[in-house]
């Protein structure tokens, strides 16, 4: 058998050979054997986990890239799956999320009347009246702005909510991502992206990102996936592979193969 130094480990990944022993520490990696003068010895089967945790890392982050390792590296391989299950469900939710803004944004853009333009020669509008633009109840406008998506203005004297240009908008992005079932703490979040944004127009570019970094991300969940098959292997943990379906039988009268 090969035995690898610490300092082998970490040149193939231009890291430190104290971030190696720090990823055995925390049980990113096996425990290494050692010398009689205290030498840690590693293995293939170290620097097979070591390559799986940096793919790990990239591909699902520094959180779950160490629970999985430390789950496989104490025998819980179902929790490691389970965890990576996780990983590929939140990348399908964070594209449906981006779908659906992608079709509010070119709804509200490229619809008539986009809410963008109401500040021209539109007056803001009152809670009844919003509500009834979008056929919703004011309870439901109250409710979204209790959870921290709209904030209306407030009429100096009355105290009235006041739904400028701005408003109208995030409650008619608001509305559509509710139609598509998502929760109103994530149409939050993706409210304030587009408050950040500047506007729809500038969000557009930033969903043109998002979209290459979920790209991104899912290529790296494969890279990170044939790494990390390859380490199971080596612990002994991969399931036999299904036999092979059986040839079906000739018919009767049919002539042999060859």
């Amino acid at each position: 058998m090969k035995y690898l130094r610490p300092f082998d480990l970490a040149r193939e990944h231009g890291i430190s050979t104290q971030a190696v022993r720090n990823y055995e520490r925390d049980g990113f990696i096996p425990l290494a054997r050692r010398t009689p003068s205290g030498y840690r010895t590693y293995t293939e089967t170290h620097a097979a986990a070591l390559r799986a945790y940096l793919a790990l890392v990239q591909a699902y982050g520094y959180a779950t890239g160490g629970e999985i390792m430390r789950s496989l590296n104490t025998g819980d391989l179902d929790a490691a799956l389970t965890a990576v299950d996780r990983g590929h469900a939140q990348l399908l939710r964070d594209r449906g999320t981006l779908d659906a803004v992608g079709r509010a944004v070119e709804h509200l853009t490229s619809g008539p009347g986009p809410a963008e333009d109401t500040s021209a020669g539109r007056e803001p509008l009152s809670i009844g009246e919003l509500a009834r633009r979008l056929g919703v109840t004011a309870a439901t406008l109250r409710n979204w702005e209790a959870v921290g998506i709209l904030t209306p203005a407030r009429e100096p004297v009355t105290g009235h909510r006041s739904f400028g240009a701005t408003d109208v908008r995030d409650a008619e992005l608001t509305h559509l991502l509710r139609r598509g079932g998502y929760p109103l703490e994530h149409i939050r979040t993706v409210v304030r992206q587009i408050r950040e944004a500047g506007g729809t127009e500038a969000l557009s570019a930033a969903l043109d990102d998002w979209r290459r970094r979920l790209t991104a991300r899912g290529v790296s969940m494969l890279d990170a996936a044939a790494r990390l098959g390859g380490y199971v292997a080596l612990l002994g943990g991969a399931p036999a592979r299904p036999p092979a379906p059986a040839e079906p039988a000739p018919a009767p009268g049919a002539p042999p193969t060859v």
